[in-house]
């Protein structure tokens, strides 16, 4: 297992640190109100004094308009620090009235002239995760989205560097993936002429066939995006990263931070709350996991490094932990049952327990026992006592959310990150622990203890007052579990008992035998 601290390539007295790269310099950013781009823009503000703004790509959404929704992302506990010790630095941040989804990404003539003349960076982080999403919406925002942004990037005047966000599975039809842009799956031109020329309906129908051996429209779409970037890019400065599965920070700011149920985090608070138990996957096959900060920070090297080596094209980032410190589905899960038990959630239904199986027929008898009936059963006595019938619902939910995430938890897959570990070792000391995105620096176990806690505190808004008393409830919720399990054995021996002539004829031989050296023993 290889780790960047093997030394350090490049480094002389012409070294620029990173911060001092980002000096006075302007930044824009899409998808900067996402998960990843609020970490982004948190910490070029916090260990990039120095920076002069941030443009921010936003649009007015829910009847709030851009300057609400920037004031609404600065109050949310990720940018606590900040507010707390350097306020004055959250004023960098200036929204542009924007949508990736139109023409010229629906910026204002006046706006695209101003970030044409004073932005340096770009970093595009700006998509559609779900990976159910339509096809003509995946197409629109993250193929023509690209686009766009590659076009007003051509005008800027003094860009240094256009970081693209990417997806370690954008390659998935592969076991091993190289840090390069591989052949797309299909001609992005002729993938945008169908989905804007054919109505919704009939993409809807040619979907499956277009996306092939890919799981679902991102991983699709986001190959075809890259693909159009090396095309369109010409002579700009790019780096493409490609992070894996991205949950909740390790480090920085906040432990555990994380503020969306996608991926993993919506099933692990399922499992918290004692209303999931299991799920089809194989536990030997690594879980390729890594935390916002890790990624985010590797961005923002990436942009400083793409500068300082322009000459060499453009270079692929895989950021994954799979080659160098892996972990395992069953360790996973396994971990993170140790911590909700220990950190439990409030109202929970029931003890949270379970397994990941890689039998369907298993998975699905388990999932219509532990799933189904106790939804329906909840919901019957719902309806009965004049409550809301929520449970089914819920479980259609969670059981969809699964099913998207078997493609990625029944597989494993190779991601070479030679570029991230060269990355690593040409950065100073001092740099490399600002900007840490050495994976081996990742302990499993402590991380995923505040991810529990983070999932506790920022999705289901949690005090860790009311620790104490959950952890009361849990503890009686074992005592429940453990009964239940030893009730259901004891049935289902007299279930049988009674039932076969054969095993009541073994038990007496048994019992007899018993007997009979409990005699020999009160004699002796």
């Amino acid at each position: 297992m290889a780790s960047c601290l093997g030394g350090h390539f490049g480094l002389n007295q012409d070294y620029i640190p990173v911060a001092d790269f980002y000096a006075d310099k302007s930044i824009f950013v899409t998808g900067g109100t996402g998960f990843m781009g609020k970490v982004l823009v948190e910490k070029l503000l916090r260990s990039c004094p120095k920076i002069k703004k941030i443009y921010l790509l936003m649009r007015p959404k829910r009847g709030q308009d851009v300057a609400s929704r920037l004031t609404e992302l600065t109050q949310s506990p990720l940018f606590e620090s900040l507010r707390k010790e350097r306020p004055q630095e959250l004023n960098k941040i200036v929204p542009i009235v924007g949508d990736i989804t139109e023409p010229e990404l629906g910026i204002s003539p006046a706006d695209q002239e101003m970030l044409c003349q004073k932005v340096s960076v770009v970093f595009h982080s700006a998509a559609t995760v779900k990976f159910d999403e339509k096809l003509k919406l995946s197409v629109t925002i993250n193929m023509l989205g690209t686009q766009q942004l590659v076009q007003l990037c051509h005008r800027m005047l003094g860009l240094e560097a256009l970081v693209h966000v990417s997806t370690a599975y954008c390659n998935c039809e592969r076991e091993r993936v190289e840090e390069t842009v591989y052949s797309p799956p299909a001609q992005p031109e002729h993938v945008v002429t169908l989905v804007q020329t054919l109505n919704d309906e009939l993409v809807d129908r040619i979907t499956p066939d277009l996306v092939g051996d890919r799981p679902n429209t991102y991983t699709f779409t986001k190959a075809l995006a890259e693909d159009m970037l090396i095309k369109e890019c010409g002579n700009l400065p790019v780096a493409i990263v490609r992070p894996s599965i991205v949950l909740s920070s390790v480090r920085e700011p906040v432990k555990g931070w994380v503020d969306n149920w996608n991926g993993p985090n919506g099933i692990i608070a399922a499992v918290g709350k004692g209303v999931f138990r299991t799920m089809l996957g194989n536990g030997t096959r690594v879980a390729d996991l890594v935390p916002v900060d890790t990624v985010i920070n590797l961005m923002i090297v990436c942009a400083w490094r793409t500068h300082l080596r322009r000459g060499d094209g453009v270079v692929v980032y895989n950021c994954c932990t799979g080659q160098q410190n892996p972990i395992t589905w069953q360790r996973f899960v396994k971990t993170s049952f140790k911590y909700m038990r220990k950190h439990p959630f409030s109202e929970v239904v029931w003890y949270p327990g379970g397994d990941i199986t890689s039998s369907r027929f298993q998975h699905g008898i388990l999932s219509l026992l532990q799933h189904r009936l106790p939804a329906v059963l909840i919901d019957l006595v719902a309806r009965i006592t004049g409550s809301k019938p929520v449970m089914v619902r819920v479980q259609n939910k969670l059981e969809k959310a699964s099913a998207c995430l078997e493609y990625f938890t029944t597989r494993q897959w190779a991601f070479a990150d030679n570029n991230v570990q060269a990355l690593c070792r040409s950065l100073s000391p001092e740099d490399r622990d600002t900007f840490d995105f050495d994976v081996t620096n990742i302990n499993w176990d402590g991380y995923i203890e505040s991810y529990v806690l983070g999932i506790r505190r920022f999705l289901f808004k949690e005090s860790p007052h009311t620790l104490p008393k959950s952890r009361t409830i849990m503890r009686r919720l074992h005592i429940v579990h453990v009964l239940g399990q030893v009730l259901a054995v004891l049935f289902l021996w007299r279930f049988v008992f009674l039932r076969s002539a054969s095993l009541r004829s073994v038990w007496r031989s048994i019992v007899e035998l018993l007997t009979r050296a409990a005699r020999m023993l009160a004699v002796a």
